[in-house]
């Protein structure tokens, strides 16, 4: 297991996947955007780059699997999350490059994920503290499931604070919103 610090390139390699799969899955494509560890500024991270699709058509989709095979992206349907196609690429030395997370637009694990970046982005304590849990975890020698393992519940509470924090966030520019208007 290997993670790495924050790699300013990181944001230009999303660009530039973002664009390429754009050229590959033409209009079906609603938007893309970077989650993950590397969309975060100064947070370790497995060098992956993780991008949330929204499509207007999971059939469209799928009908070009074959075609998003041959141009080399590993095309893997579902993958264990119900609503979702999930698709990798990897350099040509064999190691992972990106892995692309596709849901209908408007699904919820758009706002969940966005939540998450964001939080962490605006919260340098919790990304720190996060980056520290992710570290021990590495140099304690687990392999990728036990790193995911590891984590898992760290995470999972540190996202219900980010879920929490954006919906303040929408509550607080709703009601600046409402003031203005006034």
């Amino acid at each position: 297991m290997i993670i790495t610090a924050y790699d300013s390139d990181w944001p230009t390699m999303f660009r530039r996947e973002r664009e390429a799969l754009a050229s590959q899955v033409g209009d079906n494509l609603v938007e893309a955007e970077h989650i993950g560890s590397t969309s975060v500024p100064g947070l370790v991270a497995k060098p992956i780059i993780d991008m949330l699709v929204a499509v207007r058509s999971l059939e469209d989709l799928d009908a070009k699997a074959e075609w998003l095979r041959q141009v080399g992206y590993d095309y893997l349907g579902e993958y264990g999350i119900a609503g979702r196609r999930y698709l990798r690429r990897h350099h040509p030395d064999g190691t992972r490059a990106l892995h692309i997370h596709a849901f209908l637009a408007g699904d919820e694990n758009f706002h969940r994920h966005f939540a998450f970046r964001d939080y962490l982005r605006a919260h340098l304590g919790e990304r720190d503290a996060y980056a520290a849990k992710k570290q021990t975890l590495v140099d304690s020698g687990v392999d990728a499931d036990g790193y995911l393992d590891g984590k898992q519940a760290f995470v999972v509470a540190m996202e219900q604070r980010a879920l929490a924090w954006a919906a303040a966030q929408k509550k607080g520019a709703t009601a600046g919103a409402l003031s203005k208007r006034m």
